[in-house]
């Protein structure tokens, strides 16, 4: 399926149920090129600022631009540096005051047209830009499309841990343009893919069978099973965003990996030494690890898992993360620092098998502390 011959007709529509904030995420090809009008019919004659970075701004900013510009609505475009570091507070203070800058009012929209790290940003910066405009979340990698542009979580790093600084914002429209994906680095599409695998692996065992089947077509950008992965995900994260808007509950499932993960991607100071989905893959496959270990379920799944990972060529050990090793007690510093804490105490996403994820709360640090010590000496003697 190309641009010139998409239609509204294959695009799929996912409503995530807020109520009064109820907004759609619409997956499908030539989205970028309809922007202008789509966001038009839903969100009205609002004026846009874009904010974007230089590597999608040199695919994909242009085409954005005409489809804003064309009905006068665009108030101006504002590009990043690109990688994780933007996520600061010292590229969201300037961010914000070029925002002021185009003159935006409440009613106004920011338009964030990127991945996970623009998203986020730019979503923080609305939600604190004249105590809240609107915003719509156009990501343009994998990860982002299926995980990082639902569900209203917005914010930015900081030294002590990864998005510890921020705010539930809920965008008012996603577009999720499957044709961007075929400008995404083959390393990027990888890393995004880990949280496509997450959906069937907290809740959806058919679909995680489904793609140890057909992620081939889905890396080859296969329309058909390509819109099927993102779709599947999306309203997975949908429902679970309309129970548990702000993570109460059921939505810390959506963590998976994650504990493990953002540790590791402090440690290894959120750069391009190991990108965030790759540290969620680790993170997943420790997580089954530690649940086989723990005896909530068998080291089969846990190894279907990594076999998996292995076999979309992800890491799964932290042997794999390259340069120097973890130390146990920064990790456990670190992951002291999860947003999951209560009380001081670790909050664990672990898994009774593959699509069983369950939350286990208190679980000992002399325990965590064990099992990473050998997953950190097994890793050492490879």
């Amino acid at each position: 399926m190309t641009t010139a011959t998409a239609t509204l007709a294959d695009v799929r529509t996912v409503n995530v149920p807020l109520g009064s904030r109820a907004y759609d995420v619409l997956i499908g090809p030539g989205l970028v090129a309809r922007a202008g009008a789509l966001i038009g019919e839903r969100l009205g004659p609002a004026r846009c600022a874009i904010v974007t970075d230089r590597n999608v701004a040199s695919f994909h900013l242009a085409a954005l631009e005409a489809a804003l510009g064309a009905d006068g609505r665009l108030v101006g475009s504002i590009v990043l540096p690109p990688g994780e570091s933007t996520k600061s507070f010292r590229e969201l203070e300037p961010l914000c005051e070029r925002l002021l800058d185009t003159g935006l009012e409440r009613g106004d929209l920011v338009v964030a047209l990127g991945g996970g790290v623009i998203g986020d940003l730019a979503g923080f910066a609305a939600a604190i830009l004249r105590r809240g405009v609107r915003f719509v979340q156009i990501p343009t990698s994998l990860l982002a499309q299926v995980d990082s542009s639902v569900g209203g979580k917005t914010g930015i790093d900081t030294p002590q841990g990864k998005n510890l600084i921020g705010a539930f914002h809920q965008p008012g429209l996603v577009l999720a343009d499957t044709d961007v994906l075929g400008t995404l680095p083959e390393r990027e599409l990888r890393a995004g893919y880990a949280e496509v695998a997450k959906y069937g692996l907290l809740g959806d065992a058919p679909f995680f069978a489904w793609l140890e089947k057909n992620h081939p077509s889905v890396f080859a950008l296969d329309p058909g099973p390509l819109t099927h992965a993102v779709e599947t995900s999306v309203k997975a994260k949908a429902g679970i965003v309309g129970r548990d808007e702000t993570e109460q509950g059921e939505r810390a499932l959506l963590n998976l990996g994650h504990t493990f993960g953002h540790a590791f991607e402090a440690w290894c100071g959120y750069s391009d030494r190991l990108l965030h989905g790759e540290a969620i893959s680790i993170g997943m496959c420790i997580a089954f690890r530690f649940s086989a270990a723990q005896g909530f379920c068998d080291a089969a799944a846990a190894d279907r898992v990594a076999a998996h990972f292995t076999a979309v060529g992800l890491p799964t050990r932290i042997g794999d993360i390259p340069g120097d090793k973890p130390d146990i007690e920064a990790m456990m510093k670190l992951m002291a620092q999860d947003k999951k804490v209560r009380h001081g105490k670790l909050t664990f996403i672990l898994a009774r098998g593959v699509g069983e994820a369950f939350i286990a709360r208190d679980v000992p640090p002399d325990t965590v502390r064990g099992f990473l010590a050998g997953e950190i000496g097994a890793s050492a003697g490879r």
